[in-house]
Formats: structure tokens, C-alpha cells, sequence
């Protein structure tokens, strides 16, 4: 049973890099664009459930620190695939968008995160103390909005990216971080990237933001009045 869920999660791993990148380098709004999004939150779906399970084999292992990351990126990963669904679903109601379900849910990316902290210090794990700063700044900024909402037309695709954006995110730290030294043991091979791993693909993600930031959502300069000639 062990083995099957863990290839079911190679498997939908793997799906979910390729329509990732697939949905992200296509023209927005296309076919292939959303036909890509739609592949990856389905294989995303089947990587949520099977972490689930292979966290509480970890647990009954005594992997405690495994099973905490296991258990982390669950939390996270489904929020940004939550918001950036939601986004596109609620485009014309902000108030329905923000709702208790998505405070509810900012509340447990901030308590996630703290509890994630202060088990990496317990355990003297500077790479959770460090990764648990994603969940508490997701969560805090999410208790802001749902205070003061966007005000701002494309509010729902600023929340799209940032959640498609934050999927990228964990799906990269996981399959650098855990996956591909799994793949490299299997060939014979040592590769460990240590913090490039984790941190890595959070660099990426913050340029990526900023560059998709200014290219869809930053507001047009003002047009210079024309001069009336008498």
C-alpha cells in the first residue's frame, strides 16, 4: 500500500511540473492555458490526498520531522490552490471571495506556521524555522485583505497569481527538496542542494511575482493632456 501511494504521488508529481510550467509559459486566458491550470490542480489534488496518507505513515514511524513537513506543505499547498481556484470562481464578488472559509483558513496558515517554528527550534532545524515563515506571512497577509480588501479592479488576478504563484512554490520545494534526491539515490548519484533547495525556488517565486506584477496588473502612466490649440 506504501509503495502504491508513493508512485501514485511520483506520478502526479511529475504531471504537475509539466502542466506548471505548460499553464505558465502559454499566453494567458488561451486553451492551453487553461486546460494546463486545470491538469495541475486535478494531479495537485492527487498529490494533497497522497501527502495526507504518507504524513501518517511518517507519524506511525516516528518521522516526526518528515511527517511536520509533510503535514505543513498540505496546509499551505491547499491554500494557494484554494485561492488561486476561488479567484477565478468569485471574480465578481470580493466580499463572497473573503469570506469565513478564507479567514478560517488564514487563521490556520498563521497558527501552522508558528507551530512549525516552534517545533524547528525544539528540534534545532534551521530549514524549518526557516520554511515556516510561508505559512505565517501567507496567513497574516490573507487576515489583512479579508480587513481591507483590494481595492483594485484585477483584485481577483493579483490573488490568481499569487496563488498559482505559491503552488509553483511548494511543488518546487518538494520535489528539489525530498523527489529529486530520491531520483538521484535510485541512479546511484549523490545531489544534495541543502538551502538551495528550499530557498531556491522562494527567490524565483518573489521575481517571478515581480515581473508578472508589472506586466498584468502594474496601472498604465497617465497620458499627458493634450494642449488645446486656440
Amino acid at each position: 500500500m506504501y509503495r502504491t501511494i508513493v508512485l501514485a504521488h511520483i506520478a502526479c508529481g511529475v504531471v504537475a511540473l509539466a502542466t506548471y510550467w505548460m499553464a505558465g509559459l502559454s499566453k494567458k486566458g488561451s486553451p492551453l492555458h487553461k486546460g494546463a491550470g486545470k491538469v495541475y490542480l486535478v494531479s495537485m489534488v492527487g498529490i494533497v490526498l497522497s501527502s495526507i496518507v504518507l504524513a501518517g505513515f511518517a507519524f506511525s514511524l516516528q518521522k516526526y520531522v518528515m511527517a511536520t513537513f509533510l503535514s505543513y506543505l498540505v496546509v499551505i499547498t491547499t491554500t494557494a490552490m484554494g485561492i488561486g481556484w476561488l479567484a477565478i470562481r468569485r471574480k465578481r464578488d470580493q466580499t463572497a471571495f473573503r469570506g469565513m472559509g478564507y479567514r478560517a483558513t488564514g487563521v490556520a496558515n498563521v497558527v501552522s506556521g508558528a507551530a512549525v517554528f516552534a517545533f524547528g527550534i525544539q528540534q534545532g532545524d534551521a530549514l524549518l524555522m526557516g520554511f515556516s515563515w510561508v505559512g505565517i506571512i501567507i496567513g497574516s497577509q490573507m487576515l489583512w485583505r479579508a480587513w481591507k480588501p483590494l481595492d483594485e479592479t484585477k483584485w481577483w488576478l493579483r490573488e490568481h497569481i499569487g496563488g498559482m504563484l505559491g503552488c509553483g512554490l511548494a511543488t518546487h520545494i518538494a520535489f528539489l527538496g525530498i523527489g529529486l534526491r530520491r531520483v538521484t539515490e535510485t541512479l546511484g548519484l549523490q545531489m544534495d542542494l541543502g538551502l538551495l533547495a528550499w530557498f531556491g525556488p522562494i527567490a524565483v517565486s518573489v521575481a517571478a511575482g515581480i515581473w508578472l506584477d508589472r506586466k498584468y496588473l502594474a496601472k498604465p502612466a497617465p497620458r499627458a493632456a493634450t494642449p488645446v490649440s486656440a
